[in-house]
């Protein structure tokens, strides 16, 4: 089991008999359903779980909550059954799993974004639940699912039926708008908890849900007073969650290290931000003054749940951990998920062009102006019908293409999907006939806007980065927050009409209007983003000959995955493009993972089930 924070959610019944047997012993705590059962089994800090006991149900809220058991307990006091337990969440601030056992029948799920997932596994004739895969893993001696971790070789935000899968043989994620039901007998049933809105509500109206949703989600991290560090890089929304924490009870401590671009527009307004609040620490370092992108990403690193393209931050990480935790911080506070869910990509103007004609042509014109796209182009993509299962049925073909030349946002479901140009062809096939399974099964998006799916998609794989980076800090002190992907904020930025979330003459005019009279006017009245695009290559350019080595005995080109000598070639080129960049991030996040763990490897490249129980069936 691994040494940071587990839990195991177990039926209450007799089926769980030879799970609590495997599990028990590994497990340094216990909570019990009301029949005496073991209900919770695992690993955590003290105050990370929260349990209220009342009637017939007993509750759980395991993660960033400031609810205490008291509060929780009259939260609980009406609930007789399953159906009412969501009802306990909708008071809540924060990002948590939350699990309740009524009546024999055991509920959990995790946080709409996926920064909290659950994950289910066969143990002895019962299905248990967990927040780690790699727990339940451990306890079935699963074996590594070699189709699903080729898909991990794509581009990350791309397919939510395919990355959404686990990359173990017998253990099944559950999506992220889904809880899973246990029942006495052992069974398990997958359900629905939680749909994207609609995205129907005012600017005006939906700027005020958001100030409270994201008020409150910032003041769970600041309740508990002591001391709390953030990142404060000069962008809107690492500006916004800086003042929210600075009128909470903590002691509040920013960082930000200067970029090597001389004209990153993020020195001048982190200065600025710095400057309007005076009453924090503020810790501003230069470029050199830590570790660069890639150092220690060759390892050797902890056994890690998953492969993630963290690994390459992963020394700067555990730096920011180091004085962040010598200044006292007791949580960092990032701002992940705030481009996802402020930002709206030119897909909205597919949608905005069927449901707003008269609206549309403003909007096109100034899209056409900034990204230089010429207008017959734009208009074959705006009478598109493509559905998202034929995207998707289309993407899997295509996976194996050169990369377009075009660098102009299309307005399709989602982006190219385009293996590694070293991935070796068995691979791509691999990943092919996956891609081809999940479009058969006919997919539906996220939600029917394609901006809105897009939005939803993104906001998740901006959670398995949270989840992932997470559990990097916490190994070396640190636990992380993301108040942008807690569930209020994302379900009350996603209600605002997608048109006016875009703002075509403004910058994140949602965040912007929410954070009126918090942010001084002139902070919010910033319209670029900070570019990093010199740091990677100086990084990249330093440490190239570690990943070289790194490469040369690499573990996927031992399985027949990647093509060593292209990849070196790749390494090798002075200036990479960014298609090659970001192939190299997913590729070195696979190699680290499987350098981490010592898996068992299943005869043969593409066998076995794959993905999770379709929802409503036991899995």
């Amino acid at each position: 089991m691994p040494e940071e924070e587990w839990f195991v959610v177990l039926p209450d019944g007799p089926a769980a008999l030879a799970a609590v047997c495997a599990l028990r012993p590994l497990a340094d705590r216990i909570v019990a359903h009301g029949s005496g059962r073991p209900w919770l089994l695992g690993h955590w800090p003290e105050g990370q779980v929260t349990v209220a006991r009342t009637g017939r149900a007993r509750v759980a809220v395991i993660g960033r909550c400031p609810v205490t058991a008291v509060e929780l307990a009259a939260l609980v006091s009406h609930v007789e059954d399953l159906a009412q337990v969501e009802r306990v969440a909708e008071t809540l601030a924060g990002s948590f799993h939350l699990i309740a056992s009524v009546g024999g029948r055991v509920r959990v799920r995790g946080s709409a974004s996926g920064v909290r997932r659950v994950f289910s596994a066969l143990v002895g004739g019962a299905t248990v639940a967990s927040g780690r895969c790699d727990v339940l893993a451990g306890a079935i001696h699963a074996a590594v699912d070699e189709r699903v971790l080729v898909t991990r070789l794509l581009p990350a935000g791309a397919v939510h039926s395919v990355e959404g899968r686990s990359i173990w043989h017998g253990v099944m994620a559950v999506p992220p708008d889904h809880c899973l039901v246990l029942e006495p007998d052992g069974r398990a049933t997958a359900r629905r908890w939680w749909t994207a809105p609609d995205p129907v509500v005012p600017l005006t109206e939906g700027a005020v849900t958001l100030r409270q949703a994201l008020s409150a989600a910032v003041d769970s991290c600041t309740a508990d007073g002591g001391t709390v560090s953030a990142d404060l890089s000069g962008g809107l929304d690492s500006t916004s969650l800086c003042f929210l924490a600075a009128r909470g009870p903590a002691r509040l401590v920013t960082t930000y290290r200067q970029g090597a671009d001389p004209v990153n527009s993020d020195v001048a307004w982190a200065e600025r931000a710095r400057t309007a609040l005076p009453e924090a620490e503020h810790q501003c370092l230069p470029q050199d003054a830590g570790p660069l992108w890639f150092a220690g990403a060759a390892g050797p690193h902890p056994p890690l749940e998953e492969p993630g393209a963290w690994v390459r931050d992963a020394a700067r990480l555990a730096d920011l951990a180091h004085r962040m935790t010598a200044a006292g911080s007791r949580l960092h506070l990032a701002g992940h998920g705030g481009d996802e869910l402020f930002s709206v990509t030119p897909r909205y103007l597919h949608d905005l062009a069927r449901e707003h004609p008269l609206k549309a042509p403003a909007h096109f014109r100034t899209h056409r102006l900034r990204m230089r796209q010429p207008l017959r182009p734009l208009l074959r993509t705006l009478v598109d019908r493509t559905t998202y299962a034929q995207w998707l049925a289309l993407a899997a073909e295509e996976m194996d293409a050169a990369p377009a030349t075009v660098t102009v946002p299309g307005l399709s479901w989602g982006p190219q999907l385009r293996m590694p140009p070293w991935a070796t062809p068995e691979a791509v096939r691999s990943a092919r006939v996956l891609l081809r399974e999940a479009a058969a099964d006919a997919p539906e998006p996220l939600a029917p806007h394609r901006a809105q799916h897009d939005a939803v998609q993104y906001a998740r794989t901006a959670g398995v980065t949270v989840r992932r980076l997470g559990a990097a800090t916490a190994r070396a002190g640190l636990p992380l927050a993301a108040p942008c992907l807690d569930d209020p904020v994302l379900t009350a930025a996603l209600s605002v009409r997608l048109h006016e979330r875009a703002g075509p003459t403004t910058y994140k005019p949602l965040l912007t209007a929410a954070m009126r009279d918090i942010v001084p006017a002139a902070l919010l009245a910033r319209t670029s983003k900070g570019d990093y695009s010199t740091d990677f290559y100086i990084a990249l350019n330093r440490h190239r000959a570690e990943l070289l080595d790194l490469f040369d005995g690499s573990l996927l080109a031992g399985m027949g995955l990647i093509d060593r000598a292209l990849l070196r070639d790749a390494l090798l080129v002075p200036h990479p493009t960014p298609h090659i960049v970001t192939h190299l991030s997913q590729t070195l996040a696979c190699e680290a993972w499987l350098r981490s763990r010592s898996v068992p490897r299943p005869a043969g490249l593409v066998q076995g089930p794959a993905g999770p129980p379709p929802p409503g069936r036991a899995p």
